[in-house]
C-alpha cells in the first residue's frame, strides 16, 4: 500500500471521528442539548461525590449505588490527574483521550494483512450512536482496556492475562473476554496465570488500601426489574391492563417494583444461567480454536449476559460496539451481521434514552415500542452470534467463510488420526489459540 493510499485509509476516519466527537462533546457540554433527561449528572453529581468519599481513604460503605469492583475507584479518581480543570471537565477530557486511544489501536490494527479496517468505523459509528451517555459513564475507559486486551492475546498473552485482569476489576463483565481462551499450551498457561495474579495482587492491594473494597459483591442482592431490560417489557404490556406496580430510583436506577417482579427477574437470572450452561457446553464440544475463537468468544458472551440481565443500562451497548468492533477488525471473524444489529440496537438507545426516557418510564406506546425494537434486535444478534460461534468452532454447516483458505482435515475411517491441517498458499501453519493478532 503506498503512503498516499495509507493516509488516505487513516485520514478519513480520524476526520469522522473528530466530527462526530466533537457533537458528543457539545452534548455533554450542553451546548447542545438533547431531549430527555440530563444524563451527565452521573459525572457531576454521582462520580464526584464518590470521588470525595474515595480521597477520605474509605469505599463508599455506606452507598448502595456503589456497584463496582475495587478499581473502579482508578477511574473515578481519575480526574485529579487534570487539576487545572474542574472534575466534570477533566473527566470527560480523559474520555476523549481513552476514545482516541480505542481508535488509534483498532485503526492500527486494521492495517494488518489479515486484518480490515472496518472495526474503526464500527466504533466511530457506535459511540456517535450512543451519544453523551457515552462520555458521561466511565465504560468507555474499561471497554478501552478489553479491546487492548483482545490484542495483545496472541503476541503478549501475559500482558493480555493482565489487562483482563484490570478490565474485570474496573467493572465485572471484561472476565468474559476468557470465555475463548485456549487452556493447553505456554501462551495459554501465560495467560491464564496473569490474569489470576494480576486479579489476586490488585484485589488485594484495593482491600489493604481502604475499607470497603469488596462491599459491591452484596449491593446488588435485591435489586428489581430494571424499566429498559427485557424482562422490564413483561410490566410495560401489563401496565395497560391495570398492573398496580409502580417505577421508583432503586439502586441507581429507575426499576420496576410491585407484584410479579421478583418472579420476573428469577426468571431473568435463570436465563443468565442457561446463557452460562450454553457456553460451558460450547467449550465442552470446541472441536478447535480457530484464530477469530478469542474475540468472537468474548463477543458472544457478552451479548448474551447483557441481553439477559436485569438490567440495560443504555452504556453497556459500549461493551458491545468495542468487543464487535474488534470482531469486525479481524478478517476471519464470523460476527458480521451481529455486529449490524448491535449498532442498530445503539441506535435505538439514544433514542430511548435519554430522548424518550419519559415515554419509556410512562410506557407509553413510543417507549415500548423502542424498547421492543432495541431488545428484540440483541435477542437476534446474540443467537446468530451463538450459532456462527458454534458453527466456527466445530464444522457444522459447512466451511466457515473468511478463513484464509484453511482445509480441515478429516479424520479417515478406519480411526487412524487426522493429518493436521494446512494453509493453502502458506507455509505457515495457522494459530489455534483462539486470539486475533495484535497489531
Amino acid at each position: 500500500m503506498s503512503s498516499i493510499s495509507r493516509a488516505r485509509g487513516v485520514g478519513l476516519p480520524v476526520a469522522a471521528w473528530a466530527v462526530t466527537r466533537a457533537v458528543v462533546l457539545l452534548c455533554v457540554l450542553k451546548v447542545l442539548v438533547l431531549p430527555g433527561p440530563d444524563v451527565t449528572t452521573d459525572v457531576s453529581v454521582i462520580y464526584r461525590g464518590w470521588s470525595t468519599v474515595l480521597q477520605s481513604g474509605t469505599f463508599p460503605l455506606d452507598d448502595v449505588t456503589w456497584q463496582y469492583p475495587p478499581a473502579a475507584a482508578l477511574a473515578i479518581l481519575s480526574p485529579g490527574l487534570l487539576p487545572f480543570l474542574d472534575y466534570t471537565t477533566a473527566f470527560f477530557a480523559l474520555i476523549l483521550v481513552t476514545d482516541a486511544a480505542t481508535l488509534a489501536l483498532l485503526l492500527r490494527a486494521g492495517r494488518r494483512a489479515d486484518h480490515r479496517p472496518a472495526g474503526a468505523w464500527v466504533w466511530i459509528a457506535g459511540v456517535a450512536l450512543l451519544g453523551p451517555t457515552a462520555y458521561a459513564r466511565y465504560d468507555l475507559m474499561v471497554t478501552a482496556v478489553a479491546v487492548a486486551a483482545l490484542f495483545a492475546a496472541v503476541r503478549r498473552p501475559r500482558v493480555a492475562g493482565a489487562l483482563i485482569a484490570f478490565g474485570a476489576l474496573l467493572k465485572a463483565w471484561p472476565v468474559l473476554l476468557l470465555t475463548g481462551a485456549a487452556l493447553r499450551g505456554r501462551r495459554a498457561r501465560a495467560l491464564w496465570w496473569s490474569a489470576a495474579g494480576t486479579a489476586a495482587a490488585l484485589t488485594l492491594v484495593c482491600v489493604a488500601a481502604a475499607p470497603g473494597a469488596l462491599a459491591f459483591l452484596t449491593f446488588q442482592r435485591d435489586r428489581g426489574t430494571e424499566v429498559e431490560s427485557l424482562g422490564a417489557l413483561v410490566f410495560h404490556v401489563a401496565r395497560q391492563f391495570g398492573w398496580d406496580g409502580q417505577v421508583l430510583l432503586n439502586y441507581g436506577s429507575l426499576e420496576f417494583l410491585g407484584p410479579g417482579v421478583p418472579f420476573v427477574s428469577t426468571v431473568a437470572l435463570t436465563l443468565s444461567l442457561a446463557a452460562a450452561g450454553w457456553l460451558f457446553l460450547w467449550r465442552v464440544r470446541v472441536r478447535e480454536l480457530c484464530p477469530t475463537t478469542l474475540c468472537e468468544a468474548a463477543f458472544t458472551a457478552t451479548l448474551l449476559f447483557t441481553t439477559t440481565s436485569r438490567v440495560i443500562s443504555p452504556q453497556y451497548m459500549l461493551w458491545l460496539v468495542a468487543l464487535g468492533a474488534v470482531c469486525v477488525t479481524v478478517r476471519a471473524a464470523r460476527q458480521t451481521l451481529p455486529v449490524v444489529l448491535v449498532l442498530l440496537a445503539t441506535g435505538v438507545t439514544l433514542l430511548e434514552f435519554p430522548v424518550g426516557f419519559g415515554q419509556v418510564v410512562a410506557s407509553e406506546p413510543w417507549g415500548v415500542g423502542l424498547l421492543l425494537v432495541r431488545n428484540g434486535l440483541l435477542v437476534a444478534a446474540s443467537l446468530i452470534a451463538c450459532r456462527r460461534l458454534w458453527v466456527s468452532t466445530r464444522g457444522d454447516g459447512g466451511e466457515p467463510s473468511g478463513t484464509a483458505g484453511v482445509v480441515r482435515a478429516r479424520r479417515p475411517s478406519d480411526g487412524t488420526p487426522a493429518a493436521p491441517p494446512e494453509l493453502t498458499g502458506s507455509a505457515t501453519r495457522p494459530r489455534t489459540d483462539g486470539a486475533p493478532s495484535s497489531p
